[in-house]
């Protein structure tokens, strides 16, 4: 467990911060290329106009029911999903056209599933040649998570003892991951995580959000909380994913059999080729 600071030896910037804010603000402007072609962007256009929208009972019982009936396991879908979220990351930021090099990302994981998701985002994008960092600051005492954190710790990647300050999340790293809270949160966020997200509401760099932005009512939204510039749908968007107003937009979680998916009416897209995200807006 280290701080920022030791953890990357940096110091203080020798720009000056609003040349800093003029850069993230670049970066944030920056059209990347995606792999798809127009036409599959037009189909995916005109299918997510027509994709179901789930709130938050929904939600709940298509995950029970694909644990139930369908014989998944947690870790199972944990793992598909962060692969997911990890991929959409690649499409959105590629290594290419990151201003700071190395190529640093900021994982923040909760004490559930979304924390989880976040973990094995991290290992895949280690995999895939970014640097990241995990700040874990609620770890669940469950055999699941430990494994998942020792699986991260054994892929070299660092965890944070304490969340950077906003200028200091700037500096380093080129996106946050966002896997604090997931679409079974309810009531009040509570310390450690209300310093965390009013921190990450004053940063500059991309906010990339696992499923739901963390601190938003599933299906309401929200005004005043964290404004992503990615979010990552899994299994099927939320409610509170028509409030987004971010750039990027994706759906993940390539794992809904036909049944369930005729069962609820999610209309989901047809993912291109073998892709394990699709964008959708």
């Amino acid at each position: 467990m280290l701080g920022l600071r030791a953890l990357f030896g940096i110091g203080l910037l020798v720009t000056s911060r609003g040349a800093t804010v003029l850069a993230h603000r670049a970066a944030r402007t920056h059209v990347c290329e995606h792999a798809y072609t127009p036409q599959f962007t037009r189909q995916a256009c005109s299918m997510a106009q027509s994709l179901r929208y789930l709130g938050q009972e929904e939600a709940q019982r298509i995950d029970e029911e694909l644990f139930s009936e369908y014989s998944f396991s947690v870790d199972q879908l944990m793992e598909l999903a962060g692969l997911s979220c990890a991929t959409a990351v690649t499409k959105a930021y590629p290594l290419q056209s990151l201003l700071k090099l190395p190529p640093r990302v900021l994982v923040i994981c909760g004490p559930g599933n979304n924390g989880g998701d976040g973990l094995v985002c991290a290992r895949h994008l280690r995999l895939f040649g970014y640097e990241p960092a995990v700040l874990y600051p609620k770890r669940p005492n469950k055999q699941l998570f430990q494994n998942l954190t020792i699986q991260c710790e054994k892929m070299e990647i660092p965890f944070l003892s304490e969340m950077p300050e906003a200028d200091e999340v700037d500096e380093v790293f080129n996106v946050v991951i966002d896997a604090i809270f997931g679409f079974s949160f309810k009531g009040a966020v509570r310390e450690p995580f209300a310093a965390i997200l009013s921190t990450l509401k004053k940063i500059s760099a991309p906010i990339a959000s696992v499923d739901i932005p963390s601190g938003w009512d599933v299906e309401t939204g929200v005004s005043d909380g964290i404004q992503p510039d990615l979010l990552v749908s899994l299994t099927a968007p939320k409610k509170a994913a028509s409030h987004f107003q971010g750039r990027y937009h994706y759906l993940g979680g390539r794992f809904v059999p036909p049944a369930l998916d005729r069962k609820y009416a999610l209309n989901l897209p047809q993912y291109p080729g073998t892709e394990c995200v699709l964008r959708l807006n």
